[in-house]
């Protein structure tokens, strides 16, 4: 149902991340989409991109892949880009969207000029190779065909078109 109120819940290596509310789009049975202002406190400055109060997310999540996509745009409505989360598949129950962040990611300017991977050093850090290899085999291929998509013609808006 779209404009439903969801609550996004993230929780990396077993803790709370963050949880924030969302108006929901889309849902096909498969990706669910929602929309949600920029949820942490102040500005985030990466050096590549800042996210700052009045910038808006439309998130998609895939009950079957290993991503998020979670596009970018400022208040007036420019596109920034997107930022791409590595997760276990979505899990929605409950009023919730349920998703577990594996520390990599990828960042897609809008012009489609930057393709930044993200947090590689923090994925090795984890642990999860050894804790749950099959896991992490898949989280390095989601990156990987994030990382492909982005760099083709049609980029990422194609997997959310």
């Amino acid at each position: 149902m779209t404009g439903q109120q969801l609550t996004v819940v993230l929780t990396k290596a077993g803790k709370l991340k963050i949880r924030y509310p969302a108006a929901q789009v889309a849902d096909d049975g498969d990706r669910i989409s929602v929309r949600a202002p920029w949820a942490a406190d102040g500005v985030r400055d990466f050096g590549f991109v800042r996210f700052e109060p009045g910038d808006v997310f439309v998130e998609h999540f895939w009950r079957t892949r290993w991503y998020a996509v979670k596009e970018v745009w400022t208040a007036d409505g420019v596109l920034k880009g997107w930022y791409c989360d590595v997760t276990r598949p979505a899990l929605v129950q409950s009023g919730e969207i349920l998703i577990e962040d594996l520390d990599l990611d990828l960042w897609v300017s809008a012009d489609g000029s930057s393709v930044l991977r993200l947090d590689e050093d923090e994925f090795a850090a984890s642990g999860l190779a050894t804790s749950d290899p099959e896991a992490a085999a898949q989280a390095v291929r989601a990156l990987d065909a994030l990382d492909d998509q982005a760099r083709t013609p049609a980029g990422l808006a194609a997997l959310l078109g």
